[in-house]
């Protein structure tokens, strides 16, 4: 059993979203002793890891679940920690996709503003892994995701446990119905 979970929230969500507080429900029933931590993001991405990083080392022997650009930073902090991860629609190469994203932003869920710039773009570029650790992952995506596209992270996690959804969409709206591998992969029960 693991200690805690770190939720890493996407891009331009926060700790507010429906995956982290569904998740942080059901750990509470069946992994009381689980701690779950939950962070609300800096929108530059050198600092968000700052902070990952920080949290990760608090908690040695974490578990991880990230969602979108989440999924890119705790697959940087699972190769970085040698923790394991539950990615949920995860980006896989996010400086490429939200390069077209540069200028004002505003928060889904706090309705912050903020600019988001080019040098973002590079931060998150430095936090790209050269190879993972196939069995650190559980990967989670839907064929329908409009925003990524599911088969590049088929592709990166190769190797890892995969569970790949037909339909669906990037917001991953009926994670309620998947939650018992999740649960079982993140307290480590058979």
């Amino acid at each position: 059993m693991h200690d805690a979970l770190i939720y890493i929230h996407g891009f331009n969500s926060s700790p507010a979203s429906f995956k982290a507080r569904l998740l942080q429900e059901v750990l509470a029933q069946r992994a009381p002793a689980m701690k779950f931590i939950a962070p609300t993001l800096p929108h530059a991405p050198a600092t968000a890891a700052r902070l990952l990083d920080a949290l990760a080392e608090a908690n040695p022997g974490a578990v991880l679940a990230g969602s979108s650009l989440g999924g890119y930073y705790a697959t940087w902090l699972a190769e970085r920690h040698a923790l394991r991860a539950v990615l949920i629609n995860p980006a896989v190469r996010p400086y490429e996709l939200l390069d077209g994203h540069v200028g004002m932003q505003k928060n889904f869920h706090t309705g912050e503003e903020y600019e988001f710039t080019a040098a973002h773009v590079g931060e998150l570029r430095q936090l790209e892994c050269d190879a993972v650790t196939p069995q650190r992952y559980l990967l989670m995506v839907e064929t329908g995701d409009e925003v990524l596209d599911y088969r590049q992270a088929v592709e990166r996690y190769s190797g890892a446990r995969q569970w790949v959804m037909e339909g669906g969409d990037h917001g991953f709206s009926d994670f309620a119905d998947h939650l018992d591998p999740v649960v079982s992969f993140l307290t480590g029960a058979p």
